[in-house]
């Protein structure tokens, strides 16, 4: 008998696993004749010192690299040759600049490519490479919080919780791994990161190191997330694994850690057969929590901590989303009621 997720297309069986060489993407900034290329490699090292995340020693390399090729276009090698018109000039060109599909960069992205700038700049100063900071009174553009447009609905999450086939291992650990998103809110990537011991059955609790920020946080979880989760780490993942060592609480088809974007291709695949046509993956889980925790009335400062937001507004945006409180008052407070309709016989 065919297994039911080979049916919907929801598994299939792995294929041999091959080793391929994987080419190395070409660098679009060729800047390493550039004077200020030195600067910035002793900046990004002095981000890692100071314990920055990966993610945003990479941000910050990526966005300068670009801004020090813009810079090589017009024959400036020494941060001394900045100025202010200068960086004001930079600004206006990522305003303008189109993308290859004609668009032109958001104004969350333009805050994303100028952010690092006014950082290496403040550290040139800091570090008396150059007088003074050209880029202290650089205003940036504002970096709109906009509302989460796709929010599954509980009906919606309820179809997809339900998709995966427990009774084989892949099924049981995909249904561990969509209950623990819907239960938590974590991000993709904590996820990824969690070992066998994260997750404390007894305590009922989910441990989630260095999130972002590399702050560790605490979290309860669900009893009926508890419950696959550990019933995964017993049945499922022994099957799965390939070295005795391997800490990591979630493992691929080949007995590896997942990467984000192999869990991404999980989540979406199940959205698909779930009939669910909105965009996002592991963040429409997220979301989900946080709307229907609130909807629910949980207090928001509850929702900031399991978000892990270190800032109020950023968890307020769920408030604009969750309307399931406004719809009750309004509908026992607003004068403009339809009146059923007495039935007479």
């Amino acid at each position: 008998m065919r297994n039911p997720n080979q049916r919907r297309g929801l598994y299939k069986k792995p294929k041999a696993r091959k080793k391929l060489e994987h080419a190395k993407r070409p660098d679009p900034y060729q800047i390493e004749h550039n004077g200020i290329t030195n600067y910035l490699n002793q900046f990004l090292q002095w981000s890692e010192i100071k314990g920055l995340t990966k993610q945003t020693v990479r941000t910050r390399n990526r966005s300068l690299r670009r801004f020090i090729g813009w810079c090589d276009d017009r024959s400036l090698e020494h941060p001394r040759e900045i100025t202010k018109p200068i960086l004001e000039s930079y600004q206006k060109h990522l305003f303008d600049y189109r993308q290859s599909n004609g668009e032109p960069l958001t104004f969350s992205s333009q805050h994303t490519l100028l952010t690092p700038v006014k950082a290496f700049f403040k550290w040139l100063t800091r570090e008396n490479h150059i007088l003074y900071n050209p880029a202290s009174e650089l205003e940036l553009p504002k970096h709109r919080r906009g509302i989460p447009k796709n929010i599954l609905s509980v009906n919606e999450m309820d179809r997809v919780l339900n998709l995966p086939d427990t009774s084989c291992p892949y099924g049981l650990r995909d249904k561990a791994i969509l209950e623990l998103l819907y239960s938590s809110g974590i991000r993709r990537m904590e996820l990824v990161n969690l070992d066998i011991y994260d997750v404390d059955r007894g305590r009922e609790t989910l441990l989630v190191r260095e999130g972002k920020g590399k702050k560790d946080r605490m979290l309860p979880l669900g009893e009926r997330a508890l419950y696959w989760v550990e019933k995964y780490r017993l049945e499922s993942r022994p099957q799965m694994i390939n070295d005795s060592h391997e800490k990591h609480l979630f493992l691929t088809d080949y007995g590896e850690p997942f990467a984000k974007n192999r869990l991404s291709a999980l989540v979406k695949r199940y959205l698909y057969h779930a009939k669910i046509d909105k965009p996002g993956s592991c963040h429409l889980f997220r979301h989900a929590m946080a709307t229907h925790m609130l909807d629910n009335g949980a207090d928001i400062r509850f929702i900031q901590a399991m978000l892990g937001h270190s800032d109020l507004s950023t968890t307020e945006i769920y408030t604009q989303v969750s309307v399931e409180k406004l719809r009750e008052i309004h509908s026992a407070t607003h004068p403009a009621k339809l009146e059923k309709e007495e039935s007479t016989d």
